[in-house]
């Protein structure tokens, strides 16, 4: 049995809760002689900042370096709201992703078929839906240089945000879309805004190139990002994978995360390169929602996300597929027998608790009734 080292970053507001149903399903992983896990604990966000005056401690920091995965469940809140702004809780996951070269984040929307109704769309809109959206993480608007506010004088000032992007972190999680596709249903759908930014230009023209030149095989379309998150609430299963800039990806995904019914149903992968030498890359897994301070300690967070975030990590950096689709069925196998959480709530449904949703998916997990 593979033994895999894992360190848990469980965060503010609801993520100790959803936290402690992926160490019930790790625990289960062990038990069922699938996987053993090796786990550290450590602190993120603002609970590092009430520690150690950062959003993350170099201690910590080192510990992911040294992790096989790290897991993270949800950082910040209002309590931190006033603090500097490069301590602010956000700063650590952002540290995390750029340290750790996370630059490919992974958002599936799916659309489990007991929860189709919840979804404020038709059912059949989003009855089925499998789609992955696949973001560049770590450089565009969000880290590009200069960033800052400048006094003009006369009580004027002037913000700047630079939108930078080089031909290779274009061509890297291109490429990431593109194999994924091939193992998916062959179909990459990238976007931009080239008809008025010239990263837009770059970016359809590298991603053009390297279709051309190794993935000729997968169907390729090019959707402006507006059009995109239109063509997302219209009709969403024309979709396969994804592909877009870090702007964009951080608000198309979370379009798509709401046509499944519930932010708190999805999870995400970021990942790094392949090291050539051991086969194994950095990778970070969070769920798509935030720490919910409002619900904090109240056993209402869902933690399906969460979980689904372990079984990410499963899939691509243990190679444990098959796992990974077991812990997948055991989700749909609690919602199909009427569990909800208060989100996620419907008509005849039995409303249960964060611990006990976890429960339940254990359980499923353990008969594995696939």
């Amino acid at each position: 049995m593979a033994t895999f080292k894992l360190f848990l970053l469980p965060g503010d507001g609801i993520g100790p809760e959803v936290m402690a149903e992926v160490e019930k399903v790790a625990s289960a992983c062990a038990r069922l002689g699938l996987a053993r896990f090796e786990t550290e604990k450590g602190l993120v966000g603002g609970c590092a900042y009430d520690a150690h005056g950062a959003a993350i401690s170099e201690a910590d920091m080192a510990r992911a370096q040294a992790a096989d995965a790290v897991l993270l469940a949800a950082v910040g809140g209002p309590k931190w709201a006033n603090v500097p702004y490069e301590a602010r809780p956000e700063a650590g996951l952002l540290r995390l992703r750029k340290d750790l070269g996370l630059y490919a984040n992974l958002r599936p929307a799916i659309c489990y078929p007991a929860l189709a109704d919840a979804s404020s769309l038709k059912r059949e809109v989003v009855e089925g839906l499998d789609i992955m959206i696949v973001r560049e993480l770590t450089g565009g608007v969000y880290f590009g240089e200069p960033k800052q506010i400048l006094d003009l004088g006369n009580g004027q000032k002037r913000a700047i945000d630079t939108q930078v992007y080089d031909t290779f972190e274009i061509e890297r999680i291109a490429r990431v879309a593109f194999d994924l596709a091939r193992k998916r249903r062959n179909k990459v759908t990238s976007s931009e805004k080239h008809n008025v930014m010239k990263s837009g230009v770059l970016w359809k023209e590298v991603v053009v190139a390297l279709h051309k030149r190794e993935f000729a095989d997968v169907e390729l379309e090019h959707q402006l990002a507006d059009a995109l998150g239109m063509q997302l609430v219209r009709w969403p299963k024309q979709f396969d994978v994804i592909v877009t800039d870090n702007l964009f990806g951080d608000m198309l995904s979370d379009v798509a995360a709401m046509l499944t019914g519930s932010l708190g149903m999805l999870p995400s992968a970021s990942l790094g390169d392949v090291d050539p030498q051991t086969g194994k890359r950095k990778a970070l897994y969070e769920p798509v929602h935030g720490s919910a301070p409002d619900i904090a300690g109240k056993g209402l967070a869902n933690p399906i996300a969460m979980i689904g975030s372990l079984g990410m990590a499963l899939r691509y950096s243990f190679g444990l597929g098959e796992v990974a689709d077991r812990l997948d069925a055991a989700i749909a196998s609690a919602l199909a027998n009427g569990l909800r959480t208060a989100d996620i709530r419907s008509e005849g449904s039995r409303v249960v608790s964060t611990s006990e949703m976890g429960d339940a998916i254990v359980a499923a997990f353990e008969r594995a009734e696939v």
